[in-house]
């Protein structure tokens, strides 16, 4: 049976809600950031904001020289988790199988074999659609597609406002003339490693066989041939199944509180918790830290990470950070244990700036070098010199 899978999403969700609440910032530009932060990021931009030049992430100050009549709103992200409980429950009357993001306005809906109680998956997606306008006042883009990756892609060629149907079989031509960039799980490292061979759009690297993706991406090879390509098995989770995380834990032989120790114990966790990410094609948004003391006391820290990342030189600097947040005691530590979740595809959007570019590039390509030896070789054949005495 062929799957049918509806992807929901309300773009620019922070600033689709805030105009909810207030219909005064309807048509006008409007950037959700928190705004007396000393290093202030964009969180969210609305598309009149957005067609201004603002993205996301950007410094607050570059995106207020591109867009002056802005409104700059802070970020609630209480309110925006409330308003995704209230979408998954318009949602729950239509499948059992319900994967939502957090906090970012995106549902995917498994309505495979729902047509004799529902009807055509097409009709349970414009159903849906209606029913969120009608509960919260949002208005959803929605596509639907024998898969997630189809889905999600669909919805992004019509972001802000429109729907999108993909029929079966129809994958490959779908995506044969879309930027790579639009494709969810190709990184910024594979759009550089193609576009020095001046493939840009899927089928021009559609072309390349699974032996000949597997030279230039070694292990990704496959994942990005199947991706170029359509395919995309990977299911729609179950509404109480939770969210998928990486959990790595160390537990000292001697209680420490030996800084040097600790850094390094802490980048053996992050090398193997980004080598478990890159395996399943993902990045984490969210990295936690917990230490816990020789008298028991526990202390828990979490920071996002933005963009998110399966990069063990980006992932350490977010991990460490946290660590100088949450190891405030004197007392010894006995256990660290480091968690990664909210992952997600990871982002495809290269760095503007040529010199950061370059950094980033080189590093992906260092990992990438290391993770091929290790595979062949085990994962103890290359080591980073600050883990050595860990």
């Amino acid at each position: 049976m062929e799957r049918s899978i509806i992807h929901i999403n309300v773009a620019d969700f922070a600033v689709a809600v805030e105009r909810v609440l207030d219909r005064r910032l309807d048509g006008r530009p409007v950037i959700v950031a928190p705004e007396r932060a000393a290093r202030a990021t964009v969180y969210d931009m609305s598309e009149e904001a957005f067609q201004a030049g603002v993205r996301k992430r950007m410094p607050l100050s570059r995106a207020l020289r591109r867009c002056r009549d802005t409104r700059v709103l802070p970020p609630r992200p209480d309110r925006y988790g409330q308003a995704m409980a209230r979408m998954l429950k318009s949602a729950l009357p239509y499948s059992p199988f319900i994967e939502s993001g957090e906090g970012d306005g995106h549902l995917f809906v498994d309505a495979t074999g729902s047509s004799r109680l529902l009807g055509p998956p097409v009709d349970v997606a414009w159903r849906l659609g209606r029913r969120i306008r009608q509960d919260l006042g949002l208005a959803p883009i929605w596509s639907v597609a024998t898969s997630k990756l189809i889905a999600k892609t669909a919805t992004r060629l019509v972001k802000p406002l429109g729907e999108y149907i993909v029929e079966p079989g129809d994958e490959a031509v779908f995506l044969a003339p879309l930027p790579l960039f639009l494709v969810p799980g190709i990184e910024s490292s594979d759009l550089a490693r193609l576009n020095d061979f001046n493939m840009i759009r899927v089928f021009q690297a559609a072309t390349l066989s699974v032996d000949q993706m597997q030279t230039l991406f070694g292990h990704r090879g496959r994942f990005i041939h199947d991706r170029l390509h359509g395919i995309d098995p990977s299911p729609v989770r179950p509404v109480d199944q939770p969210l998928p995380r990486v959990i790595e834990c160390r537990e000292f032989s001697e209680d420490t509180n030996d800084r040097l120790q600790m850094e390094r114990s802490l980048y053996r966790l992050v090398e193997s918790a980004c080598r478990q990410l890159r395996r399943q094609a993902l990045a984490a948004q969210r990295v936690a830290l917990v230490l816990e003391h020789t008298d028991g006391v526990r202390r828990i820290r979490q920071t996002t990470a933005k963009p998110a990342t399966a990069n063990d030189f980006t992932l350490f600097a977010h991990a460490r950070r946290v660590l100088g947040l949450a190891w405030t005691r004197r007392v010894r530590l006995r256990r660290l244990t480091l968690v990664c979740d909210r992952l997600t595809y990871p982002p495809a959007q290269r760095l503007l700036f040529a010199p950061e570019r370059r950094v980033a590039e080189r590093q992906d390509r260092l990992i990438a070098a290391m993770d091929r030896i290790r595979r062949r070789f085990g994962t103890d054949a290359l080591a980073m010199g600050r883990t050595l005495a860990a």
